[in-house]
C-alpha cells in the first residue's frame, strides 16, 4: 500500500521530445546557432508529466486522459506502462508533440505537431473522478477537462480538486479547493474584463508584479468561486489568496535552469499534500519548495528518463551547480567541492566550509540523501532531512551551490562535477578516501583542512539522547509509580 493517500489526474497528455546539445558557433550560410553532440530524448508531457511526478512521490496514481492509435499516443502509452493506471478516453486527431532544440539548458526552437482533442467522456472516467479522495485537473486546453466538467463538478462538492488551468482551456468548476494559474495565465484570465489596476498610474510608478498578481488572484477568486487562487511566480516563489491579504511564499532558493515542468512539479505536489488533509497554506509552501528542487535539478529534461521514469538513484548535479561550474571554468577558475552528511550544521563544518571556499572560485557542497545517511548512521539518521538541510547550507555565504546524492560515497557525483579539488576535514586521512584516486583521474586535488575537534553531528545527537534520559529518570524520581497505578 503507498504510503501517501492516491491521486486521480485528469487533464491532456503531450508527448515531449529533446534534441539537447552545444552551441558554440553560428552557421556559416545563416545567423543561426549550431547545435552539436546532439542528445535526442523523449518524455511524457502535461497531464502525463504531472502523473508520473505524483507517482514519483510514493503515490498510487489514476491518469483519466484522452489517447489514440496514432505513433505519439502509443509511444506515450508504454512510457506510462507500470508507473500510474490509465484511463482513457477517445482522442480525435493525433496526440500533440512537442520538440525542443536546446543549447545546454536553453531552448532555441520549439516545433510543435498534433492537434488531437478529447472527444467525449466514459462511464469509466466518471467512475474514476467520483470515487477520487483527490483530483488534480492537469489542463493544457485539448478537452480532457471539458468533456468530464460535470463529473469534476460533482467531486468538487466531496473532495479537494486543484485545478491547473491554460489559456485555451476552460474555467475551474465552483467549488475548486485551489486553482494554480501562472502570473501570465492569470493575467490572462483576470482580463477578461476591464483591469484598471494594471494600467500605470504615470512613467515610474506603475504597479508592482506582486501587486498585480495580489489583483489578478482576487479578481479570479470572484471570477471562478474557488476555495483559493494561488499565482506561481517563478523564482519569487507563489502568491496564494483566500480573500482578504494574500500569503506569499518566498522560493527556498534562485534556482536557475530549464523550468518546464515546474507548473505540473508545482500543481501535483499541491494536490498531493491536499490530498493527505494538510492545510492549503502548507500544501502550498512545500509546493513552491518542491518546484524549486525541481528547477535546479535541471527541470523534467534532467528528472525524466526515455521510458517516462523519475531518474531514480543515479546521481545528478542541479542545474545550478552545473552552471556554476562552466562558468567558473569558463574564466579559468577554481572549482572546490566538499561533502558530508551536515546533519546537524556545527561550528566544525561552517570553518571547513568556509576554509573550503577560499582554495578556490566556487564551493559546490555535496549532500547525503535521507537514504544514504540512514544506511551509514542508522535507523534514528537523519535527525534534519535533506530538504532542510539543503536549506541551511545555502544560507551561508561561502557555499555556491548544493547537490544531493544517494549513494553510499559521492564518486560518481563528483565523476559528473569534475572539481578541481575535493576538501575533506582534517579528521581523514588520504588513505581512508576512496575519491583520492578518481580525483587525480582527471587532474583533481584531494586537500585535507583544519577541522575543530570535537565537533560531530553523532556527538551532538548522543549528547541530546543522554539528556533525555537523564530528564526522564529525574522526572520519574520525583512522581513515582505506587503499587496502585
Amino acid at each position: 500500500m503507498s504510503a501517501r493517500n492516491p491521486l486521480v489526474v485528469v487533464g491532456d497528455v503531450l508527448l515531449d521530445r529533446d534534441i539537447s546539445g552545444r552551441a558554440d558557433r553560428l552557421a556559416p550560410d545563416a545567423p543561426v546557432p549550431v547545435v552539436r553532440d546532439a542528445e535526442r530524448t523523449e518524455r511524457p508531457g502535461g497531464a502525463a508529466l504531472a502523473a508520473c511526478l505524483a507517482a514519483a512521490d510514493g503515490r498510487d496514481v489514476t491518469l483519466v486522459t484522452a489517447l489514440g492509435d496514432d505513433e505519439a499516443s502509443c509511444t506515450v502509452r508504454s512510457m506510462l506502462s507500470g508507473r500510474v493506471r490509465l484511463v482513457e478516453v477517445a482522442l480525435v486527431g493525433r496526440l500533440a508533440c512537442k520538440t525542443r532544440i536546446m543549447a545546454g539548458d536553453r531552448a532555441l526552437l520549439r516545433l510543435d505537431d498534433g492537434d488531437g482533442h478529447a472527444d467525449r467522456g466514459t462511464s469509466r472516467a466518471q467512475a474514476a473522478i467520483a470515487g477520487a479522495g483527490a483530483v488534480l485537473v492537469s489542463d493544457y486546453g485539448r478537452g480532457t477537462a471539458d468533456v468530464l466538467r460535470d463529473a469534476l463538478a460533482r467531486r468538487a462538492t466531496r473532495a479537494p480538486v486543484v485545478w491547473d488551468p491554460h489559456p485555451r482551456g476552460g474555467r475551474p468548476v465552483a467549488g475548486t479547493r485551489l486553482a494554480t494559474p501562472s502570473f501570465l495565465e492569470a493575467r490572462h484570465f483576470a482580463r477578461r474584463e476591464a483591469e484598471p489596476g494594471d494600467r500605470p498610474a504615470g512613467p515610474d510608478h506603475g504597479p508592482t508584479p506582486l501587486r498585480l498578481a495580489a489583483g489578478y488572484a482576487r479578481r479570479l477568486l470572484d471570477l471562478w468561486e474557488t476555495a483559493s487562487v494561488t499565482v506561481t511566480l517563478g523564482e519569487d516563489g507563489a502568491l496564494l489568496s483566500q480573500g482578504g491579504n494574500p500569503l506569499l511564499v518566498p522560493a527556498p532558493a534562485r534556482a536557475r535552469g530549464d523550468c518546464c515542468g515546474a507548473g505540473d512539479r508545482f500543481a501535483a505536489t499541491a494536490a498531493g499534500r491536499l490530498a493527505d488533509g494538510e492545510l492549503t497554506e502548507l500544501a502550498v509552501r512545500e509546493a513552491v519548495e518542491a518546484a524549486t528542487r525541481f528547477v535546479a535539478d535541471g527541470g523534467a529534461h534532467a528528472v525524466m528518463t526515455t521510458s517516462g521514469a523519475p531518474a531514480g538513484r543515479q546521481p545528478r548535479a542541479s542545474g545550478r551547480a552545473h552552471e556554476l561550474v562552466r562558468e567558473v571554468r569558463a574564466r579559468s577558475g577554481t572549482v572546490v567541492a566538499a561533502g558530508g552528511c551536515f546533519d546537524l550544521l556545527h561550528a566544525g563544518h561552517v570553518e571547513l566550509l568556509q576554509a573550503a571556499r577560499r582554495v578556490g572560485d566556487c564551493l559546490v557542497v555535496c549532500v547525503n540523501s535521507d537514504a544514504s545517511v540512514r544506511r551509514r548512521k542508522g535507523d534514528g539518521r537523519p535527525v534534519v532531512p535533506a530538504a532542510d538541510r539543503v536549506r541551511v547550507l545555502e544560507a551561508l555565504d561561502c557555499v555556491d551551490a548544493v547537490v544531493v546524492f544517494d549513494d553510499d560515497t559521492p564518486e560518481r557525483l563528483l565523476d559528473e562535477l569534475r572539481p578541481d579539488v575535493w576538501a575533506k576535514g582534517g579528521d581523514y586521512a588520504l588513505s581512508d578516501l576512496p575519491e583520492a584516486a578518481l580525483m587525480e583521474s582527471w587532474g583533481g586535488q584531494v586537500v585535507l583542512l583544519p577541522y575543530l575537534d570535537g565537533r560531530s553531528s553523532s556527538r551532538l545527537v548522543e549528547r541530546a539522547s543522554r539528556g533525555r534520559e537523564a530528564r526522564g529518570r529525574s522526572v520519574a524520581a520525583r512522581h513515582p509509580v505506587g503499587d496502585d497505578g
